[in-house]
């Protein structure tokens, strides 16, 4: 098997195979990450259940997450800008330039700061012309699929989105080649209530996917399309809050043809319903709301929900015993 991947994983050598001489089948992966046992017993604050972000789980690793000062764990955002420079300490002082401090609990007001003898390990300075100092930066700005490496030498099919086109068995354009996770795109019908995302969670899943299709394939066995490409669903952490996202979340694809009902109990929890047709087929669930279950079977089943209105977000209605 050939692995290739887009960032982290086990040190291998990249370069790729002539696809076309080799005479097994093949599986292109771009998100596939393996710590060592002994990095497994140092990890020291993840716990057996913990939730990761569309990295992963485990995309701290090996990062020291200790700030430089105790400070409010306020949300301070810039509007409209980008990252115009990132600078080293040392580049940092001969810039010229002055870093602001970030807001005080109680304030949104900018200061410079004050204090010279305090050092920041990088510096960001924004088009807007503010500048700040921080422990790390975390760019995260969606993800092109690590193709290149791939392609070269080799008459692969690419998708619009560069990623490596795949059929609904995960197959490639060269015959015995198969592709999964962020460097593929789904290239089949896909379900009215799935889209491809590129998350660690769904990269895991066409992972899993590819292996049963290369074995059923080897053995000239029919598979089936694997159900967890029936459903849109993701579960993270968002600010220490669990976030579920189901179906069309986003009403993706579904124009002015839905409607939405919202529940917000401030401090605790969101919950945001996408309907089309009086069916539900998306969801965003924020905080321990306890309806993941419940919501997924029901976009799943498409009942009719007409007759219920507002009554599916009514907080003195147990909706998950009600539909149980």
């Amino acid at each position: 098997i050939y692995l290739a991947f887009r960032s982290g994983g086990i040190k291998i050598n990249l370069k790729p195979p002539d696809f076309g001489s080799l005479g097994f089948p093949i599986l292109v992966v771009s998100v596939l990450i393996f710590a060592s046992d002994q990095e497994k017993e140092e990890k020291s604050s993840a716990q057996a259940g913990e939730l990761g972000s569309a990295l992963g789980p485990d995309w701290h690793e090996g990062l020291k997450l200790k700030g430089t000062q105790e400070v409010s764990h306020k949300v301070h955002v810039e509007y409209q800008c980008e990252v115009k420079g990132i600078y080293t300490p040392e580049e940092f002082l001969k810039s010229q330039l002055t870093a602001l401090q970030f807001p005080e609990h109680n304030s949104d007001k900018l200061k410079p700061q004050t204090d010279t003898a305090k050092v920041w390990p990088v510096y960001v300075e924004l088009s807007n012309g503010r500048t700040f100092g921080c422990d790390f930066i975390v760019s995260a700005t969606g993800v092109i699929p690590n193709t290149e490496p791939i392609v070269q030498g080799n008459n692969i099919e690419i998708a619009e989105d560069f990623g490596i086109k795949v059929d609904d068995h995960m197959r490639t354009s060269v015959s015995g080649v198969y592709a999964a996770g962020d460097v593929c795109t789904a290239s089949w019908e896909p379900s009215a209530l799935w889209q491809q995302m590129r998350l660690w969670t769904q990269a895991r899943q066409m992972g899993w996917y590819a292996a049963r299709c290369m074995a059923a394939d080897a053995l000239g066995e029919p598979i089936e399309l694997d159900f967890c490409f029936e459903l849109f669903s993701h579960i993270t952490k968002f600010f220490n809050y669990k976030v579920v996202l189901l179906g069309k979340y986003n009403a993706q694809g579904l124009g002015r043809d839905h409607e939405l009902m919202v529940r917000c109990t401030k401090g605790m929890e969101y919950v945001k319903l996408v309907l089309r047709g009086g069916r539900m087929v998306g969801a965003v669930l924020i905080g321990d709301t306890n309806l993941e279950e419940t919501f997924e079977n029901l976009i799943l089943n498409q009942m009719d929900l007409s007759a219920y209105g507002e009554d599916l977000l009514n907080p003195s209605i147990d909706i998950e015993d009600y539909f149980d």
